[in-house]
């Protein structure tokens, strides 16, 4: 489940990445790279996981589902975490240093 989380996340922001006017100035090849390498490292684990245990890895119980899925919904929300801080730290739109920096008393 967490592959499959993770792919998805990757899928729609290489869309949105791809048809936005804007992508440089929001940095959304930032969240797309990162939804992507987390999606390679996932199909790794599965690989090696997959060359262990065969036929057995699908037979998972509700609970070990369950917490693939937990964690790939919070890989997914470090990824949309990090991107924010990174976007704040470039602020494009100059919001926060017009606010902090050039603030006049």
């Amino acid at each position: 489940m967490t592959l499959l989380i993770t792919v998805i996340a990757a899928v729609i922001s290489t869309v949105v990445w791809y048809t936005a006017s804007k992508r440089d100035e929001y940095k959304l090849g930032t969240l797309t790279l990162m939804y992507w390498g987390a999606s390679l490292m996932w199909l790794m684990d599965f690989v090696f996981e997959y060359a262990e245990l065969k036929a057995e890895y699908f037979n998972q119980s509700a609970a070990d589902i369950l917490n693939d899925s937990l964690l790939g919904v919070t890989v997914v929300t470090a990824g949309l975490v990090i991107w924010l801080a990174v976007l704040l730290c470039k602020d494009p739109k100059g919001v926060y240093k017009d606010k902090f920096i050039n603030k006049k008393h």
